[in-house]
């Protein structure tokens, strides 16, 4: 029964997802440029948070990785790559590559350490010498995306270590002095029900973007999104076939977005205007500025630009900011207000 195998459950295509503009943006944003350091999705129960990250990962090219490798490494690029495919070309030996399509990794509610992390077997590393590694989820998700649902709920410790890796693009293990570092640069998404609880401030400040999500009021965008949905689960291939032209046309986008991107500047007069907005609205460290600036880059790459412009800010500041601006663990995220006011003063 091999040919179960190939028999992948259809997505829904990106294309066709109806309304929700803020969430689309800030994830094709985050797959242009990586290191704006993935985006925080808040909203209400089904306003389709998981459907849309879904699409989003089908929806991206594929990848040439080094073939059977753990860690979906590079095959050119150093920072992509595991120690064990750098000694290969190192000492000049030839090595295999394959197109995968973007891992898409779904951390559960319930994954400990170990398993996000990956294990070293301690007994084999005493008795042969030999350092075997189990991979955790972090190593499947380079050069992905890791999706976490209801991140609000997960453990502080292990948000933590999920930022940690999502910043500095490796995940490192250590167990009784034996120590294992390996590539682990992914978008990380989180998403989650204000209800429930946010996450404390020091964590959501860590997240690029933040993300709000609504449920959409207009009944015949409501009567819309219905039919989509429906037309979509009775016949998936009509539906993926209608939108297949405009998925295509949004995939050349990001790729052409993604090699424009180390071209694109941004006038200093414009870094200025940023940095007072931050100020004014009183953001703790830099993080703000460094992210501003580096989706405003994105979303003119996405419009083929060479120059951020003014309105490239104003439609990023706030996905920026918004969620750092909690200083108190008992107060509610800023719905974007605050901000609008302060770009108001400053960019008009």
């Amino acid at each position: 029964m091999d040919f179960i195998k190939n028999i992948s459950r259809p997505i829904f295509p990106f294309t066709a997802i109806v309304g929700q503009e803020e969430m689309k943006l800030a994830l094709i944003l985050n797959v242009i440029d990586p290191k704006i350091g993935g985006v925080m999705i808040m909203g209400d129960r089904g306003t389709g948070k998981s459907t849309t990250i879904r699409a989003m990962a089908d929806l991206l090219p594929q990848i040439l990785v080094v073939q059977d490798d753990l860690f979906n490494s590079h095959p050119h690029n150093f920072e992509l790559m595991s120690n064990e495919v750098k000694n290969s070309i190192e000492n000049n030996q030839n090595i295999n590559t394959c197109l995968i399509n973007v891992p898409m990794i779904d951390l559960p509610l319930g994954a400990t350490e170990d398993r996000v992390c990956g294990t070293i077997d301690i007994e084999k590393a005493l008795t042969e010498g030999i350092k075997s590694f189990e991979p955790g989820l972090l190593a499947k998700a380079n050069r992905g995306i890791l999706y976490v649902d209801e991140v609000n709920l997960l453990d502080d410790h292990l948000v933590d270590i999920l930022l940690d890796s999502s910043a500095s693009g490796w995940n490192t293990v250590e167990r009784e002095g034996i120590s294992i570092r390996h590539p682990a640069r992914f978008v990380l998404v989180g998403s989650g029900n204000p209800e429930e609880g946010e996450l404390r401030p020091q964590l959501l400040d860590r997240f690029g973007m933040h993300a709000e999500i609504k449920t959409v009021k207009d009944p015949l965008q409501r009567v819309k999104i219905v039919e989509q949905r429906s037309s979509f689960d009775q016949d998936p291939s009509a539906c993926l076939n209608e939108y297949k032209m405009t998925q295509e046309k949004l995939k050349h986008k990001i790729i052409m977005a993604q090699k424009k991107l180390p071209s694109v500047n941004i006038d200093y007069e414009l870094r200025v205007k940023i940095s007072e907005i931050c100020s004014e609205l009183d953001v703790d460290g830099l993080r703000g500025d460094i992210v501003t600036n580096r989706a405003a880059k994105a979303l003119a790459a996405y419009d083929d630009r060479d120059i951020v412009n003014l309105e490239d800010i104003k439609q990023v500041i706030k996905l920026c900011l918004r969620h750092r601006l909690r200083k108190d663990p008992l107060d509610t995220v800023d719905s974007g207000v605050k901000v609008d006011k302060v770009v108001d003063k400053f960019l008009y």
